[in-house]
C-alpha cells in the first residue's frame, strides 16, 4: 500500500486485537471462565488508540498537498476499515455480555455460534491482503460474510422463536436470541470493510451493489468497442442523489468513451424510459443509453458521452460570439420541439401545488425567511405563507391552452452546445412530460440568476441572457395565441425563486431570489384588481444584478 508505514502497522495491530477478541468469545463460548469479561474490558483502551491512531495518521497524510483522490479515498477507506473492526471488537464484549446472562448453559447451540464467528475470522484474514493488492475480488468475498451471517441468523431465530413457546427458562432463550443477533452484527461491519477496499481500489466511494452495476456496465462497454483498460473521472453528483462519472481508456488523449451514472433504480429508470421517448419524438436530441443494469435498489446507466460545452460553461467562459450562436440554437431547437409535440389538449403545471410542497425543505435550511404579517410605516407586509394560499386561489383554473414536450428540469447545466456540429443536446431527462412549455422557460431563467458568480461583468451577461430568453418565449407566446402567458410565466418563476434557496447558503443571494418570488406575488395579486391593466412580468426590474 502506497500509505504511511505507521497507518499499515497500526492497521496490523487492530486486525490481531480484533482476532484476539474474537477468540475469547469463542473461549467464552466453549467454556465460560470469569477471566475472560475482565481480559476484554482491560483490552478495551488498547483498540480505542489504535483506531484513533490510525485516524490521525490518515488526517495528516490527507492533509498533504501531494495526495491525489485515490491516495486519498484509499485513506478514507482505512478510516473506514479501522472503525468497522473497533465496532467488531465491541460487538464481541457485548456477545460476551449477553452470553453471561444465560443460566443454562446446555441450551446454547454452541457449534452454530462458532461456525459464525469463524466466517467474521476467515473475512478479517482476507482484509489485508485485499486491501494491499486493492483486488475487489477478494473484497467481495469478505462483503459475503454479511449475507452468510444473516442466514444463520435467520436459522438461530427460527429455531430459539419456535423453542420460546415450549420450553422453560424464556428468558434464557431471549438472551441466546439477542447474543446471535450482536454476532449477526459483525457481518454488517464486515460489508462496510469490503466495501472500503472496493473503493480504495476504484479511487471513489463504490457500495457493493453500486460496484456491480458499474462493472457489468464496462463490460458491456468493453465488449462492443474492442476497448482495453478503462479509467473514470467524477464529473457531478445530482440533487437526486445520482453520481455521474466520464469513462475513458487508459491511453492518454483517447478522450471519453461513455458516462456512467448511478443512483436509485426508480429514478434511473424513470430516466431511461424518457429517454427513449425523446428518441421517439425528437431524434438526436437526447444521448444514447448504451447500457442499463440494475441491482437491488440500485441502477446504472452508461449513456453516449456528448461533445460540446454545456450551456453553463459558455455563459461563464466562452466568447459572446460562442453564447450568441449558442442561444440562436437553443431557441431554434425549443422552436421545433414545442411545435412538433404541441397537444390542444390544456394542462396546468400547478407551481404553487409546487411550491408549497418544497416550502418545508427552504425553510428548513433559511428559517429566517418564515415571518409573520407586519406593518411598517403604516405599511401591511402579509406573511409569505398567506401569500402563497392567495396564489394558490388566483392558479385555480390557470391552465395553458395546449402542451407540449418538456425537459422537465431544464437548468442551465442540463444543456450541451457542440459548435463544430452546430447542435443542441438535453441531459438528465427523468423529469420529462407533456407540460406547460413556461415550466421548462421559468427554470431556465432562474436557474441562470441563481449562478454564484459576482463578477460585474458575468452578472450583466446572465441578465442580458435572461431578458433574451424572455423575449423569445414572448413571441412564440404570441405567435400561439398564448394570452396567460405572463401570468404563469410569474407563477413559474415564483416557484423556481422561492424553491432554489434550499439549495444556496449564500445569504444575500437566498434573500435576493426569495425577495423576487415575493416581489411577484405582490404584484400578481396587486394586478388582479387591476383588470385594465393587464399583468406584464418585471423583468428589467426582477433580473438585474
Amino acid at each position: 500500500m502506497s500509505v504511511a508505514k505507521s497507518i499499515q502497522e497500526n492497521l496490523h495491530f487492530l486486525l490481531a486485537e480484533t482476532a484476539t477478541h474474537l477468540a475469547l468469545l469463542k473461549d467464552y463460548l466453549t467454556l465460560p471462565t470469569a477471566t475472560i469479561p475482565m481480559r476484554l474490558l482491560d483490552r478495551q483502551g488498547y483498540v480505542e488508540n489504535l483506531k484513533l491512531s490510525i485516524h490521525n495518521h490518515c488526517l495528516r497524510e490527507m492533509s498533504s498537498s501531494d495526495q491525489d483522490d485515490k491516495d486519498y479515498q484509499l485513506l478514507r477507506s482505512i478510516e473506514v476499515i479501522a472503525s468497522q473492526l473497533e465496532r467488531i471488537v465491541e460487538l464481541s464484549r457485548d456477545a460476551v455480555m449477553q452470553s453471561a446472562h444465560i443460566q443454562h448453559r446446555g441450551m446454547i447451540k454452541v457449534k452454530g455460534f462458532l461456525a459464525m464467528i469463524n466466517r467474521v475470522n476467515n473475512g478479517l484474514a482476507s482484509i489485508e491482503p485485499a486491501l494491499s493488492a486493492k483486488d475487489t475480488r477478494q473484497a467481495l468475498k469478505i462483503g459475503k460474510v454479511e449475507r452468510h451471517l444473516d442466514t444463520a441468523y435467520q436459522k438461530q431465530l427460527k429455531h430459539y422463536s419456535r423453542l420460546l413457546k415450549k420450553e422453560k427458562h424464556p428468558a434464557d432463550r431471549i438472551s441466546l436470541i439477542m447474543l446471535a443477533h450482536i454476532i449477526e452484527q459483525m457481518g454488517n461491519a464486515m460489508l462496510r470493510i469490503s466495501e472500503a477496499i472496493i473503493s480504495a481500489s476504484m479511487g471513489q466511494h463504490f457500495s457493493t451493489d453500486r460496484y456491480h452495476a458499474f462493472n457489468a456496465s464496462v463490460t458491456e462497454l468493453k465488449t462492443a468497442n474492442d476497448i482495453g483498460r478503462l479509467e473514470f473521472t467524477p464529473i457531478a453528483e445530482t440533487k437526486s442523489g445520482s453520481a455521474i462519472n466520464a469513462l475513458s481508456s487508459a491511453d492518454e488523449g483517447s478522450g471519453y468513451h461513455a458516462i456512467f451514472k448511478d443512483g436509485r433504480k426508480r429514478k434511473l429508470k424513470e430516466e431511461k424510459q424518457r429517454v427513449k421517448n425523446w428518441h421517439d419524438i425528437f431524434p438526436g436530441l437526447a444521448p444514447k443509453i448504451l447500457a442499463y443494469q440494475k441491482q437491488g435498489d440500485s441502477a446504472a446507466l452508461l449513456i453516449e458521452h456528448l461533445a460540446g460545452q454545456t450551456f453553463e460553461q459558455i455563459l461563464l467562459d466562452g466568447s459572446d460570439k460562442l453564447l450568441q450562436q449558442a442561444l440562436n440554437h437553443l431557441t431554434r431547437t425549443l422552436s421545433q420541439i414545442w411545435l412538433e409535440t404541441k397537444t390542444k389538449k390544456p394542462v396546468s403545471a400547478a407551481y404553487m401545488k409546487q411550491l408549497a410542497k418544497r416550502m418545508k425543505d427552504v425553510y428548513a435550511i433559511h428559517p429566517e425567511f418564515r415571518q409573520p404579517a407586519a406593518i411598517i410605516g403604516g405599511v401591511a407586509l402579509p406573511a409569505f405563507d398567506d401569500l402563497l394560499k392567495q396564489m394558490q386561489g388566483l392558479e385555480t383554473g390557470v391552465k395553458a391552452p395546449f402542451s407540449v414536450y418538456i425537459h422537465g428540469d431544464f437548468n442551465v447545466d442540463n444543456i450541451i452546445f457542440d459548435p463544430q456540429e452546430k447542435r443542441i443536446n438535453f441531459i438528465d431527462l427523468h423529469r420529462s412530460s407533456h407540460m406547460d412549455y413556461l415550466q421548462d422557460v421559468s427554470v431556465f431563467m432562474v436557474s441562470n440568476y441563481r449562478l454564484q458568480v459576482f463578477d460585474p461583468r458575468v452578472r450583466q451577461r446572465i441578465m442580458d441572457l435572461c431578458h433574451a430568453f424572455y423575449r423569445f418565449a414572448r413571441a412564440f407566446a404570441r405567435e400561439q395565441g398564448d394570452k396567460g402567458f405572463e401570468i404563469r410565466l410569474a407563477m413559474g418563476l415564483i416557484r423556481s425563486f422561492a424553491t432554489s434557496p434550499r439549495f444556496i447558503l449564500d445569504k444575500s443571494l437566498s434573500e435576493r431570489m426569495f425577495s423576487r418570488a415575493t416581489y411577484l406575488m405582490e404584484r400578481l395579486l396587486e394586478s388582479e384588481s387591476k383588470p385594465k391593466h393587464p399583468f406584464v412580468v418585471p423583468v428589467k426590474e426582477i433580473f438585474i444584478g
